[in-house]
């Protein structure tokens, strides 16, 4: 029984020792964060093909508006940034109006909750984008779009030009 307290002793300073260290890490100064250098020339396009959703909305929908919100705690305002989504394949319904959003979910109450953000992203100068190619495919007409939402003639030709302009290509 003696060695039984002898050792939840040991065991107790040694937990007593590693206390003290964290406290006295947990008062040591914050390691400094790296922020970026480069304020200018931002271009990026996100090629959005995944149909995943976050906080009710697409998921990469929500990326960008966090990649806008991260510059701007950087210093660079949102009129700086040249960002592109396209939206092709499963995730250019997100760009319809609710009417026919509501016929792509079979039912007549759905509401596109990703009006909102693509709206807002439009007016931060974001530019929302979806391929001709796939609206033809489900049978979709440009009047079924939402009016901040630009159409192109396909997503991978378009995606290639950004590219080729020098854009950074972030996949979703």
């Amino acid at each position: 029984m003696r060695k039984l307290f002898i050792g939840a002793g040991v065991v107790l300073a040694l937990l007593g020792g590693g206390f003290n260290q964290m406290a006295c890490a947990a008062e040591s100064p914050q390691r400094p964060i790296m922020q970026i250098q480069n304020k200018q020339g931002i271009k990026v396009v996100y090629d959005a093909r995944k149909d995943e959703w976050q906080a009710g909305i697409g998921k990469s929908l929500y990326y960008v508006r966090g990649l806008v919100e991260s510059y701007k705690k950087q210093g660079v305002e949102p009129s700086k940034l040249d960002i592109h989504i396209v939206l092709h394949g499963p995730t250019a319904y997100w760009a319809l109006k609710d009417e026919a959003f509501q016929t792509t979910q079979s039912d007549p109450f759905a509401v596109n909750t990703n009006a909102k953000i693509i709206h807002d992203l439009n007016a931060l100068g974001v530019k929302v984008e979806v391929c001709n190619v796939t609206l033809r495919g489900y049978g979709w007409t440009h009047d079924m779009l939402l009016p901040d939402v630009k159409i192109v003639f396909d997503a991978y030709t378009r995606m290639i030009e950004l590219q080729q302009e020098g854009y950074a290509y972030i996949i979703f």
